[in-house]
């Protein structure tokens, strides 16, 4: 393990890791998580689910690219410096927002924004914001 200037930890994987198949440079983004919520998140942004082993799971776009992993149990301390995702809906805001609502995130409020605070079956808070 190695860890940038601000203590964020990274790994380095050895070339010709058959996981980093179909990856460019920046081979995934790893997150603390469940399966469940890689489901989620699979089915929410229409990714397949690329790895699905021992608790661990790993999305990435149907047109390849980095990966987005949750490592699985045990899960670590939330050290409050989480990355989080926006979701600018194509549609309505509401309608988004229901079809999130639908696969198991659950409603946390509204920001002054405009935006709509949700959170994934994890408890990460990611936001919907206003459509444009």
């Amino acid at each position: 393990m190695r860890a940038d200037p601000g203590g964020n930890e990274f790994c380095v994987l050895e070339p010709g890791s058959g996981f980093l198949a179909g990856c460019g440079l920046l081979g995934a983004l790893a997150c603390d998580g469940s399966q469940a919520v890689g489901c989620f998140w699979s089915q929410v942004l229409g990714w397949p689910l690329v790895w699905d082993q021992d608790e661990e799971s790993a999305i990435q776009s149907p047109h390849g690219g980095t990966k987005i992993t949750w490592g699985g149990p045990p899960l670590m301390p939330d050290a409050g410096r989480d990355l989080h995702f926006d979701l600018a809906p194509h549609g309505g805001q509401q309608q988004e927002v229901d079809r999130l609502l639908s696969p198991g995130a659950k409603h946390l409020g509204r920001g002054e924004d405009g935006t709509v605070l949700l959170a994934d079956p994890d408890g990460n808070a990611f936001r919907v914001l206003p459509h444009r």
